[in-house]
């Protein structure tokens, strides 16, 4: 898929408008029919559900190197007749995977994020410590959850316009590599979002909810400087060394004291990506990578701008050299008012699931290891619709906020995690492959199905949810892509330590095909409680 020329993406534009004029018009009565019969679908559907969320889980990949995960979910994909195109962007575990029915109708994109965390292995449903690989990565975010929502409700909206001739295009795609926020922006650079009309990315979490406006939390660049000096024997002739090291940890030290002048809403980490070989040998070479974050795109760049002076500084006080590399990029998120208050409607009718005795066991036994100061297990109460807060709060970025700039955009966030934990740690991994997860996407299933279908079905909504987008969102504020047309993604990162762990890590594939469930493989007695 290649970038279109902007003649040929304004004549789109004007036919798609034209194309959703023409839209057959349905009765309130007919609307609320179908999108009851796309609940009973995902309900019937909630075992296929169930299998690829512990399926997902089982694969514990890292971000770039999803390939199991890709694979399994092209193919259940491919099987209901989406055509899928493979390594969109350059990136090898990239794909789009889209279906049509008739001619016209909307263009609606389905995504979630599908990478682990590092040094996240754990054994689902056992409420401490426990991992299943020491040092292996696992789903201590629970993006195991986020496509199988996608894939189940899309399966229905797909067999519902099938049988009523309902006219309109689904494109389901991943975010690979979303920890570090390594795709979306590629994805939106090379044209893949230039004919969608909306998207809905779900998400999971601990309740069941939708925003509108500006997100909490931040944009961000990710950048690796890398320095080049000269090694020397370190005993022998150290004169003779340049240290590529001393260089980075200057650069270090120097952003370091910038801490104390940031303000409060930016963030800033870092680690050393290389530092050397061995003691006895002057580092010729040596890396350390950064995120700067801000909750606005001229912060970031102020913040980027700042580093790469010190780096200039730190390679002259060293007579070293240096280079850099944005290894990803994330904008400020702004989510569509009116999608999100259609979707926030269909959260009302669905509710929270039924969590059972055994759910909130788990949940508040978790909650007391990790020293939450939330321990009232999990969440009994929808939370209202999210609107744009009176002062910003800064915090954790995703790059769907690129996606958001560039077609109204929304996120979907499911009930299959556990309240008060820190996230991007095991015991985020807990709940993401038990009955809470499994209950939690299916709710989320259901929402989103039917919000696609309110999409489809009222044309005058998805007109709305585009002027909010054009004449509200994008009034003040223009998109600037982070990244140029010579960036590549960071396809090679995390590749060593996935080749780490690989065939342990298959030893503990599910096989759905001999186990209703993937606790039951495991041969876990759900739930597992700390004794005293």
């Amino acid at each position: 898929m290649r970038k279109i020329t902007t003649l040929i993406t304004s004549v789109l534009v004007l036919s798609v408008g034209m194309n959703l004029n023409a839209q057959k018009k349905y009765s309130n009565k007919k609307i609320k029919s179908l999108k009851s019969i796309a609940v009973n679908l995902v309900e019937k559907d909630k075992k296929n559900t169930q299998v690829m969320v512990d399926k997902v889980f089982s694969f514990a990949e890292l971000g770039f190197q999803e390939f199991e995960t890709s694979n399994y979910l092209t193919s259940i994909l491919a099987s209901n007749d989406f055509i899928v195109e493979k390594g969109s962007s350059g990136i090898p575990t990239a794909w789009f995977a889209t279906w049509s029915n008739g001619e016209g109708g909307p263009t609606i994109a389905l995504g979630s994020d599908i990478d682990g965390i590092p040094k996240a292995s754990q054994y689902p449903g056992v409420a401490y410590h426990k991992p299943m690989i020491e040092g292996a990565p696992g789903h201590g975010e629970g993006h195991n959850s986020g496509l199988p929502v996608v894939v189940t409700a899309a399966l229905a909206v797909q067999k519902i316009m099938i049988e009523n001739n309902i006219n309109g295009t689904l494109v389901l795609w991943p975010g690979v590599a979303e920890e570090q926020i390594g795709t979306k922006a590629w994805y939106v650079r090379d044209g893949y979002f230039d004919n969608i009309d909306m998207c809905i990315f779900t998400h999971v979490s601990s309740n069941l909810g939708v925003t509108w406006g500006a997100a909490p939390g931040t944009g961000l660049i990710s950048v690796e400087y890398t320095f080049d000096g000269e090694t020397a024997h370190s005993a022998g002739a150290p004169w003779r060394g340049r240290s590529a090291l001393d260089a980075a940890e200057l650069m270090n030290i120097a952003w370091n004291y910038k801490r104390e002048h940031l303000h409060p809403l930016k963030r800033s980490h870092s680690i050393f990506t290389d530092a050397g070989d061995q003691p006895n040998v002057v580092p010729s070479k040596a890396s350390i990578w950064f995120y700067f974050r801000d909750i606005k795109y001229e912060g970031i760049m102020d913040m980027y701008h700042t580093a790469n002076k010190m780096a200039e500084g730190a390679a002259l006080m060293t007579n070293t050299s240096y280079k850099s590399r944005i290894l990803g990029t994330a904008w400020p998120r702004h989510f569509n008012k009116v999608i999100a208050e259609e979707m926030y409607e269909n959260i009302k009718q669905i509710g929270l699931p039924e969590w059972s005795e055994d759910d909130q066991k788990l949940a508040i036994a978790v909650q007391k290891e990790v020293n939450s100061s939330n321990i009232s297990g999990l969440s009994k109460k929808l939370n209202k619709i999210g609107a744009p807060l009176a002062f910003p709060v800064s915090g954790g970025s995703d790059d769907i906020g690129d996606i958001s700039w560039k077609v109204p955009t929304v996120t979907l966030r499911f009930p299959s995690n556990i309240p008060g934990l820190q996230g991007h740690h095991w015991s985020n991994s807990i709940a993401m492959a038990t009955p809470i997860a499994h209950k939690g996407a299916n709710a989320g299933a259901k929402v989103l199905a039917m919000t696609v279908l309110d999409f489809l079905l009222k044309p005058n909504k998805l007109t709305e949810a585009k002027d909010y987008f054009e004449n509200v969102q994008n009034q003040e504020t223009e998109y600037r892509p982070m990244i140029s047309e010579n960036d590549p993604p960071a396809t090679f990162l995390n590749k060593d330590i996935m080749e780490q762990y690989k065939s342990r890590l298959q030893e503990f594939y599910f096989n759905e095909s001999k186990y209703e469930t993937y606790l039951d493989q495991l041969g876990i007695d759900y739930p597992v409680i700390k004794k005293d």
